[in-house]
């Protein structure tokens, strides 16, 4: 289906607006009027522009307050929509939106609504224009699409239709099973944005919250599903009012925008895409660091040992069990600390989950390679992390490990099993991208966002996961656009005696994080431990949880650079990552950077 976006939900100048949109792959616009009125083309040029760039002007909007008002009053709105037709037609656009009224002027009174609506649509198609009517969620008097198309149905007019907005029948929790009895013909436009699920005023919640399909609580799927049964052939077009959005890039914005419609299309059985190929596993985990020996001496301590090293390039293979980190002290590694850089997912089809991620518009990254290092393809994640597509120790596919010349045997096991999951600090402006991107690209499920204490503010966390839970992944951003020092990566590792390993750990030397006191006087209050059993994480800074399912116990080591380590047991199908003691764990963070100056 034809895609097209409302220059309302990019940042920057019309200008700039339309080329994001083209570049991203959109068929067409809807021009929002305070951008043309901001813009120093003329409408004819920016006409010619949106023909340079393969756009068609699809709507222009908004038309507000117009029906259903005294008799003078619909005469100067008639005055002003002559003005705008005349205006579309330099343009190029063939449909407006009008909202529904919210003026205080507006009566209670459908008939004279479709009578002047009705006037309205005679005036537009003098000028080979067709009015779509929309009902606002705060409308005065009309705010349900059900009623907005009683109106247009009694109006009779051919130049009018009605718009469908996702936001307003969603967030009003409209039954939009309804939309099925209104003929495809007259929708005149479907507008499409999702939002988090928020107890607010409906108003500021359309004005600042709205997301793109995929990354809130609405089910837009459901609601197109709808739409399309009526037979419906128009532009399914973004229109997202969004804080973050009008700070970020254009470009990345738009083909985040973008992507979210090419998996709602598919969703509904719309779009041909590669088949998901959920990773299996974490094949390794990359950390580039300008000063090896800090991070190399914490993964002795944790009890990894260097194994290998690439043949071409200064990348070392630390391994224990199944957990496997490079350590890269390239030229190209930047100067400000040691950073999670890559990841290697297990793939059970490398190839086509290259493809998958690549017809989902995530950036193929050129790798420079030999002619006999293995072919790894590989993509960026939004936080620009690099995600490797790996076939780990299976004949008939290249494994990584063969670019590695082995300098040791692998350890005995020490007590880590493997890599739990990894947690990512997402730039500000795309934590929703991210979420949507590991679900849509990589197939992996991604559970509730949740709000965390921070001592400089709130953050939000969000997992993604496979089924099994062997690739876990959790997404996190600050409380502010400026806030990306305070939240480090992390790697968690796996093991089944969290005890041990913390001991084990400490007596080769490793530093954890302190625990404050009075967090274990509130375990003692919560729960009931078996003798000395708190006494024993009181010393070592293990940290308890339980759920539903079972139990988790916890420890961190101090940090090196941007990157930290977990150690972690899971018992009886402890599902979460150990969320109510966050706040413990980044105020003890906060604490022990300022001693040290870190």
């Amino acid at each position: 289906m034809r895609t097209s976006i409302a220059t309302v939900s990019l940042s920057g100048s019309l200008t700039e607006k339309l080329t994001a949109a083209a570049r991203a792959g959109f068929g067409g616009v809807e021009i929002f009027e305070n951008d043309l009125l901001a813009s120093s083309l003329t409408p004819e040029e920016i006409r010619a522009r949106c023909a340079d760039l393969g756009l068609s002007i699809d709507l222009y909007q908004p038309m507000r307050d117009i029906e259903a008002v005294p008799e003078d009053e619909f005469a100067r709105n008639l005055r002003r929509a002559r003005h705008k037709f005349e205006l579309m037609r330099r343009l190029g656009a063939d449909t407006v939106l009008v909202c529904s009224s919210v003026s205080p002027r507006a009566v209670a009174d459908d008939a004279l609504a479709a009578e002047q609506l009705s006037r309205l649509a005679g005036t537009a198609q003098e000028f080979g224009i067709r009015v779509a009517y929309e009902a606002l969620a705060w409308g005065r008097h009309v705010s349900t699409y059900d009623h907005a198309w009683h109106i247009v149905e009694s109006a009779g007019h051919p130049a009018l239709g009605t718009c469908l907005d996702s936001f307003h029948i969603l967030s009003r929790g409209s039954d939009p099973k309804g939309i099925e009895d209104i003929p495809g013909e007259k929708i005149f436009f479907l507008q499409l944005a999702d939002a988090p699920l928020l107890a607010m005023d409906v108003l500021q919640w359309s004005r600042h919250y709205r997301c793109f399909p995929g990354q809130g609580g609405f089910d837009v799927a459901g609601l197109l599903r709808h739409v399309l049964r009526t037979g419906y052939d128009g532009p399914l077009s973004l229109e997202v009012f969004n804080d973050v959005f009008r700070q970020a890039e254009a470009g990345p914005t738009a083909v985040d925008a973008r992507r979210s419609l090419l998996v709602l299309q598919e969703t509904v059985g719309r779009a041909a895409l590669p088949e998901p190929v959920v990773p299996t596993g974490v094949a390794f985990a990359e950390l580039v660091t300008p000063d090896a020996e800090p991070l190399t001496a914490l993964l002795g301590a944790l009890g990894f040992a260097r194994t290998a090293r690439h043949r071409g390039k200064p990348v070392a293979l630390w391994e224990q069990g199944d957990a496997r980190i490079l350590v890269n002290t390239g030229p190209m590694v930047r100067r400000d600390g040691t950073q999670l850089a890559a990841i290697g997912l297990e793939s059970p089809d490398p190839a086509a989950a290259a493809r998958r991620a690549e017809a989902l518009l995530a950036p193929v990254l050129p790798r420079r390679r030999a002619s006999e290092d293995a072919p790894l393809d590989a993509v960026a994640a939004p936080d620009g992390t690099e995600l490797f597509f790996c076939a780990t120790g299976r004949p008939s596919l290249p494994d990584w490990r063969a670019d590695f010349e082995d300098t040791a045997p692998a350890p005995a096991p020490a007590g880590v099993r493997g890599i739990d999951h990894l947690a990512l600090t997402q730039p500000w402006h795309h934590f929703d991208e991210a979420a949507l991107f590991h679900h849509g690209v990589l197939g992996l499920h991604a559970q509730e966002s949740v709000d965390v204490a921070d001592p400089y503010g709130l953050l939000r966390s969000r997992a993604v996961t496979n089924t099994d839970g062997s690739v876990r992944i959790a997404l996190t951003v600050g409380p502010a656009p400026t806030d990306d020092t305070v939240h480090a990566q992390h790697i968690a590792l796996a093991t089944d005696d969290v005890v041990a390993s913390a001991r084990r750990f400490r007596e080769a030397g490793g530093a954890l994080l302190p625990v404050p006191a009075n967090y274990y006087d509130d375990l003692a209050a919560r729960y009931e431990f078996a003798e000395g059993e708190l006494e024993t994480y009181r010393d070592l800074g293990i940290l308890y949880d339980r759920d539903a399912r079972g139990v988790f116990r916890h420890c961190y080591t101090r940090t090196v650079g941007r990157v930290f380590f977990e150690l972690v047991q899971r018992d009886d199908g402890y599902r979460g990552y150990g969320a109510p003691n966050a706040p413990v764990r980044l105020a003890a963070q906060h604490t022990a950077r300022a001693l040290t100056g870190g």
